[in-house]
């Protein structure tokens, strides 16, 4: 039996459960009890020592060839652990595998000089709204592109994915006594946190790069910081005629409306 990485809606790299029993050759009538098992163990993540999180390390699957049998789409860094911790003869073997098939970029532990020079650069550019606005827009056409064309869900994705939603904005926004009515999630970001502003713009820049959630929430705290120590300003160069252009690395900010990974990009 060979192991079947998938590529999810949110362009994570997944396996099914079963097909990971298989994998792992354990008894087939042990299969809902081992699954219950990985379900709440604990595991040693990337991100710390936890029980799996439903959506991030998991998701449920139907099965249309079982519809009672419960199956799981499991994260390739969860299906790693869960090896690691089996019984089976051929777990070692099987988590070697599945950790060929994680992101270089994600077992990295630290990111090169250049990368964290590139985020810096990166950071500087999304103080342009145009920059903003490409990338947000490229990583929805990905999400389409993986749903069959099908955008519906694009905003309830994003919010997942940013860890707020525009609701969230507005009763922030509101419990500060600032004016809503008619504002973009945007111009409310602009009242609240200009510099989340950055963060949304980087992490739209990764996933539509291909990059996993957490990877691309990631590079996107990073840039928070670096927009919040190098004092980044946030401007409109929508308009044409500005004057007031900040001094931006203008091939990057190409490469950022075009999502072309040469150049700066072309580190990841």
């Amino acid at each position: 039996m060979e192991m079947q990485v998938l590529v999810s809606k949110k362009g994570t790299k997944v396996v099914t459960a079963t097909n990971l029993h298989q994998v792992l050759d354990l008894p087939n009538h042990h299969f809902a009890t081992n699954v219950r098992k990985w379900l709440n163990d604990i595991y040693e993540f990337r991100d710390g020592i936890r029980s799996p999180i439903r959506m991030r390390d998991y998701a449920v699957r139907k099965n249309k060839e079982n519809p009672i049998l419960d199956d799981y789409y499991l994260s390739v860094e969860f299906a790693k652990l869960i090896a690691l911790n089996s019984r089976s003869k051929v777990k070692q073997k099987c988590a070697k595998w599945l950790y060929a098939m994680e992101d270089p970029a994600e077992n990295a532990e630290v990111l090169t000089k250049d990368q964290v020079l590139a985020v810096m650069e990166i950071t500087k550019a999304m103080g342009l709204v145009s920059c903003q606005e490409a990338s947000e827009r490229r990583h929805m056409e990905v999400y389409s592109e993986r749903n069959g064309g099908n955008a519906g869900n694009w905003w309830k994705h994003r919010a997942e994915v940013l860890g707020y939603s525009l609701d969230h904005l507005r009763r922030k926004v509101k419990r500060l006594g600032k004016q809503l009515k008619g504002k973009s999630q945007r111009q409310l970001l602009m009242q609240v946190d200009k510099y989340e502003m950055v963060r949304a713009g980087v992490i739209d820049l990764f996933m539509a790069m291909g990059k996993n959630e957490r990877y691309a929430r990631k590079m996107g705290d990073l840039a928070k910081i670096f927009a919040r120590e190098l004092k980044v300003d946030i401007h409109d160069d929508r308009e044409s005629g500005s004057a007031f252009t900040p001094q931006v690395n203008q091939q990057l900010v190409n490469e950022v409306k075009t999502v072309q990974r040469g150049g700066i990009l072309g580190l990841w």
